[in-house]
């Protein structure tokens, strides 16, 4: 019998849902990609249909097959990521979800976390998930749902409802409401998961109010788990990974220090730590990397909310360009901001700030500014706020970054990723494969069914395609930073 060696890996993302299927040299094979509405009831507020997450995640995969000119039965594994912290709960007879999942970004109980502390809760919360209380994290969002939908809390102490994070949905709906697992990358961004004991932690449950029997079974994110027989033909089910933990792994940081930086919707920048958590003192996030085995790893993480979603909000809301791709040249118009800063606090700010309740700003703009100005400046402030997060992972860990994996939609702009590499005086590196969190998924899963033997096998693909050196000069740099940090200010009045 001829040993399996592709891997079909679903990466359901914020607003889109993608399929690829990888070789054993860790090349896409095949892509497809199906973008699903945002649904924006009120300001601040953001929500997905989940049945438009499973439709897209499904179709997706049964495109990519036939792109790849493969079977179900070729698959040797499915390995899946997906967006964070967004929550579902659903009936567990039905299958069907009592209300549209509340998207990670949803700022809607930032009041119930004002409120928790005030009481202090916020110590408690660090202390054992190594998170901040922030309403971008799943446990209030899961409070709401069962407070705010009608007979839901009674249906929750009957034990009728499961929540889940998508991971957990995929899974539910792949194996026909057989299997309720997430893995514990995605169980430690619920803030109700303590990462030094490895289990949902009872008082933070009682603090929130949310009943055990709704949780999912916490798996470890590397093994067989179930099987779907949703694509023909039964394939297991081998691998999770939330997405930023997937992408680390895909960047192939498999030792302490090194650092990887996600540009999609938001930012998302991981550090590796080792084998225990790091507590931070810079209001970074403490975060299961994964699990492999019996070993569980830990990550430091900076999220800045809004980064590639600027770059819609130009296209989508202003109208000063087309296509997404059209910012770089735009920008380029300029050799410099002309004093024009964007800070893209949409969803409020993110580490290491911690305010949901600042909002975007355009600060320094003159009757001689126009829209590349504005481009440039929406470019450079994700690069601003990634600069932000690496200083205060450098203080944490007592170590300079000494180079920045990328990846991400926005790792394609060259002018932001020179400009990231100036500001942070470190080259930044852009690999060959810049799938890396749909190949960290797969990869996850192919170490679970034997098509890579270990890590060792798996780093040796990692290769560089384009590194952007540092040289910008000093003053430059600090004048831009105390610009930045001018805006900053403004944003959080």
């Amino acid at each position: 019998m001829t040993k399996k060696t592709h891997i079909l890996a679903l990466d359901q993302g914020t607003t889109s849902s993608r399929a690829i299927v990888f070789d054993a040299r860790g090349q896409a094979v095949s892509v497809a990609q199906k973008e699903f509405p945002q649904i924006y009831p009120r300001p601040g507020w953001v929500e997905h249909d989940p049945s438009a997450i499973w439709k897209t995640q499904l179709n997706t995969a049964k495109r990519a097959l036939r792109l790849a000119k493969l079977s179900a039965g070729d698959i040797a594994a499915i390995g899946i990521t997906n967006q964070r912290e967004t929550t579902l709960i659903w009936d567990r007879t039905t299958g069907k979800p009592i209300a549209n999942a509340i998207v990670w970004q949803d700022r809607r109980t930032a009041d119930i976390c004002d409120a928790l502390r005030k009481d202090k809760a916020d110590r408690l919360v660090r202390r054992k998930t190594g998170l901040e209380l922030d309403a971008y994290f799943s446990a209030t969002k899961i409070q709401w749902l069962l407070d705010k939908t009608k007979g839901a809390r009674a249906k929750a102490r009957a034990g009728r409802l499961a929540f889940g994070t998508v991971d957990s949905w995929l899974v539910w709906n792949l194996t026909g409401g057989q299997t309720h697992i997430t893995d514990v990358s995605n169980a430690s961004r619920t803030m109700l998961f303590n990462i030094r004991t490895g289990d949902w932690d009872d008082e933070l449950l009682r603090l929130l109010g949310v009943p055990r029997s709704i949780l999912p079974r916490v798996v470890s994110s590397s093994e067989t788990y179930a099987e779907t027989r949703m694509l023909g033909q039964s394939i297991p089910i081998a691998g999770i990974a939330g997405d930023q933990h997937a992408a680390l792994f895909g960047q192939c940081c498999h030792k302490p220090g090194m650092v990887k930086n996600t540009y999609g919707t938001g930012c998302f920048m991981l550090m590796h730590t080792g084998d225990k958590p790091m507590p931070s003192r810079n209001k970074l996030l403490s975060t299961v990397a994964w699990k492999i085995g019996d070993k569980t790893e830990y990550a430091l993480e900076g999220s800045v909310f809004i980064a590639g979603a600027v770059t819609q909000w130009l296209r989508d809301e202003l109208g000063i360009i087309k296509s997404s791709a059209e910012i770089e040249q735009l920008a380029g118009r300029v050799p410099d901001n002309g004093g024009v800063y964007l800070v893209p606090a949409f969803a409020g700010l993110g580490a290491p700030h911690w305010n949901p309740h600042a909002r975007g700003t355009i600060t320094g703009l003159t009757r001689g500014s126009n829209k590349s100005h504005i481009a440039r400046a929406a470019l450079e402030g994700i690069a601003f706020q990634v600069n932000d997060i690496i200083a205060a992972m450098e203080r944490d860990a007592g170590t300079k970054l000494r180079e920045l994996r990328v990846d991400g939609g926005a790792s394609a702009n060259n002018l932001l990723m020179q400009f990231q590499s100036d500001l942070l005086n470190v080259p930044v590196i852009r690999p060959s494969n810049t799938e890396t969190t749909a190949l960290g998924a797969a990869y996850l899963a192919g170490l679970a069914v034997g098509v890579w033997k270990n890590r060792a096998e798996i780093s040796k693909q990692w290769k560089a395609a384009k590194q952007f050196k540092p040289s910008m000069k000093p003053a430059t740099r600090k004048t831009l930073v105390s610009g930045w940090n001018n805006a900053m200010s403004r944003t959080q009045c």
